[in-house]
């Protein structure tokens, strides 16, 4: 039975709920020319469920805890948040020239952001497939949103049959798990797993979840579907793919090996560690051969994704608390990144292309210097934020027995720079190509403004990094 403490933690959601519903009703009573609407309300239910979020009420659990209100869930919504509403405003003028400009972006992008919160509260199997499929559904339909591009619908069917399978490993492996514990609740699986009963279908089962974890995050060898992804899709909706789920997908890892199969982590950890080196491995040096930018970042995303395992592996808090921060630290670059790109993009020309950017630095020397401090930060480049990400989460794995894997981070972090400097060097060095598409069309003044902020914190974050991570390190449980 539903009590009003039940309703009260899950106030953020309902409200978020509520407002889909409501925005897709207002929808469809709105002209084109009126669409600006759907827009500043979407932002505007961001806003109110993060202020929800950071409310204090109801209990720590939820229906028989299935759906779990922590530190951890606050830290990351909050960001997931933070990050939508950043998209929504990067993408609009793209969506306005291109004609995709519609309500159903807004509905399918909430949508998704509810299944990343529920997924980061997971108390359950059930919660973490019930937020995982809400995520992946919407993300099918939001990389197929521009019906008229070959390119898209490919991408789309890709991201779709890779997701179906990705999502029927994990279901599977969750299957096996519930038949060797005997319960879909991830504290008493935990418990389960510290016994030692019905090891052979444990372990079996653990194999699969973390296949599907892998890929979920886009982790190598599981990466296929990525790249194809990220060029294919409309950058506004690539730039949310590759944001906020990173954090969901923090989350997800999180609440199913941490808090669910801890009691076998010697067995996942060293599964992570092999998907970790050669996501570093693949992912940097793929990263290397490509000339579109988008494509070059959906490489250096799976290396992300490598040095985020890595923090995993350690399973300690100060290492989910350095994986926390890292998830947290790319969010908000990668946001940027594709911001950029949306910026300099207008109709007929999608500045995607890593020779686009010749002569940035002379034709548009603002936006080649957010760029620079993006792939600064990209690459690890102190003082940027993106360097203590990387710096935490090495401290976290440097120790006897995984002295290793930090070796290995520090050397493709190393191999990494290399392409981040290329697109540096291709702005500030290079003459524009002729022919080249002017800046001569300013772009939307408030997304102009967000972006310059968003990328001068990352500066300002890699100064004052310590506030962030104590509320990482408190949200696990570190005394700071």
């Amino acid at each position: 039975m539903i009590s009003l403490n039940d309703i009260l933690t899950l106030l953020p959601e309902s409200f978020l709920t509520i407002a889909i519903c409501a925005l897709l009703l207002l929808d469809l009573f709105l002209k084109p020319a009126q669409r600006s609407v759907t827009h500043y309300l979407s932002i505007a239910a961001l806003a109110v469920t993060g202020w929800l979020v950071l409310q204090h009420y109801g209990e720590p659990t939820a229906f028989g805890g299935m759906f779990v209100r922590d530190g951890i869930a606050s830290v990351l919504k909050v960001f997931v948040l933070l990050t939508s509403a950043l998209v929504f405003v990067y993408a609009r003028p793209y969506l306005r020239d291109r004609g995709l400009f519609v309500g159903e972006y807004y509905v399918l992008c909430l949508f998704a952001v509810l299944g990343m919160m529920l997924l980061v509260s997971a108390g359950s199997l059930v919660m973490v497939y019930l937020g995982l499929e809400l995520l992946a559904l919407s993300s099918y339909a939001l990389v197929a949103l521009n019906r008229d591009s070959p390119l898209s619908s490919e991408a789309a069917m890709k991201y779709f049959v890779l997701g179906a399978l990705a999502s029927g490993m994990l279901l599977y492996g969750m299957s096996m798990i519930y038949g060797a514990t005997g319960s879909l609740d991830l504290t008493a699986i935990h418990a389960a797993t510290a016994s030692g009963t019905q090891r052979g279908m444990l372990l079996f089962g653990v194999v699969f979840v973390v296949v599907g974890i892998a890929f979920k995050f886009g982790a190598a060898p599981f990466h296929m579907w990525l790249p194809d992804v990220y060029q294919g899709a409309p950058t506004a909706v690539t730039v949310f793919i590759g944001s906020a789920p990173k954090l969901a997908a923090f989350g997800m890892a999180y609440r199913l090996l941490e808090s669910g199969l801890d009691g076998v982590g010697g067995y996942w950890q060293l599964m992570l560690a092999l998907l970790a080196v050669a996501s570093l491995a693949i992912g940097n040096i793929a990263a290397i051969m490509q000339s579109n930018l988008k494509r070059m970042l959906a490489y250096s995303t799976i290396s992300h994704v490598g040095f985020l395992f890595l923090g995993l592996i350690n399973g300690q808090p100060e290492g989910y608390a350095a994986a926390m921060f890292y998830a947290i630290s790319y969010a908000l670059t990668a946001t940027v990144a594709f911001g950029i790109i949306l910026l300099l993009s207008r109709a007929g020309f999608e500045a995607e292309e890593i020779a686009d950017y010749k002569g940035l630095g002379q034709r548009a020397p603002w936006y080649a210097f957010l760029m620079a401090l993006t792939m600064f930060s990209l690459a690890g480049v102190p003082p940027l934020f993106g360097f203590y990400g990387k710096l935490l989460v090495l401290k976290a794995v440097a120790v006897p027995g995984t002295l290793w894997l930090a070796i290995s981070g520090a050397v493709f972090a190393i191999v990494g720079i290399y392409y981040y400097l290329r697109v540096v060097k291709v702005m500030y060095f290079d003459d524009p190509e002729e022919g080249a598409a002017a800046i001569d069309k300013p772009a939307d003044a408030p997304m102009r403004a967000v972006i310059s902020v968003n990328a001068l914190a990352l500066l300002v974050l890699g100064l004052h990094w310590g506030p962030l991570y104590a509320w990482c390190a408190t949200a696990l449980g570190i005394a700071k």
